[in-house]
């Protein structure tokens, strides 16, 4: 079943007198279940694309179909509603607020969608069980390592069951270690029905995905099947 389906889609910015074309008619679909990178250099455009694909940001002409619902032309509100039922985002530099534990920056997504603190707290453990972080709970993040940091941030992406994951650089402030760690959860969840699309410029990091878009200049320049896939687990890992 088709997941994302894009046609003809560009997305230009204006700056005073100055226009940036910075993705160019692009053509894309991408099916239920897929484990998708988009790699390409800076300028490339594969940041402009992952914020139009997660409803962050909206093209300037085109198509643009999620679950064969069109989403192109929706407002600010309407995209927020998408964003809130259908899509998790993990970032590079974590986005936690310092502040608060970890449970609670995992609670967040779910107190903008009004469920009630006792099923907050019940889907905020399950998700921190799922990325092995339920001892760490209680722990404000710089109290984390980088990893640990990530792990609270997939687990938040998570728990508003989100059918579609967008992960930016999810490995790029983090040691190989860790970096193995967090693909090796992205494969879990890909394996269990998520679909994930993911930005990175590490290439060996793009060998665990099952898919690889590459960028330049606005436009996806190949499209092709990743041999050899980098698959982790625990049982190799203890190896």
């Amino acid at each position: 079943m088709i997941k994302i389906k894009i046609e003809n889609l560009s997305k230009t910015y204006n700056t005073g007198s100055i226009s940036v074309e910075a993705l160019k008619n692009i053509n894309l679909m991408v099916e239920e279940k897929e484990f998708v990178s988009i790699m390409g250099p800076s300028g490339s455009g594969k940041s402009t694309l992952m914020n139009v694909l997660g409803c962050l940001d909206k093209p300037t002409q085109g198509i643009y179909e999620l679950d064969g619902e069109c989403v192109q032309d929706m407002n600010d509100d309407e995209l927020a509603v998408i964003r809130n039922k259908k899509i998790g985002f993990v970032f590079q530099f974590f986005n936690l607020i310092p502040r608060i534990n970890a449970l609670k920056n995992v609670e967040l997504p779910m107190v903008y969608a009004g469920i009630s603190t006792k099923e907050r707290r019940e889907r905020a453990i399950k998700a921190l069980q799922k990325v092995g972080l339920e001892e760490r709970m209680h722990h404000n993040p710089n109290e984390l390592s980088g990893g640990q940091k990530q792990r609270v941030a997939i687990a938040r992406s998570l728990v508003n069951n989100p059918s579609l994951i967008f992960a930016d650089e999810p490995t790029g402030n983090l040691d190989s270690k860790s970096g193995n760690e967090i693909m090796e959860i992205f494969q879990q969840l890909n394996d269990e029905g998520a679909t994930i699309i993911m930005v990175t410029h590490e290439l060996d990091i793009a060998m665990h995905t099952k898919r690889m878009l590459v960028c330049r200049d606005g436009e996806i320049i190949e499209d092709k099947l990743v041999e050899n896939q980098i698959i982790i687990n625990k049982q190799e890992e203890s190896l």
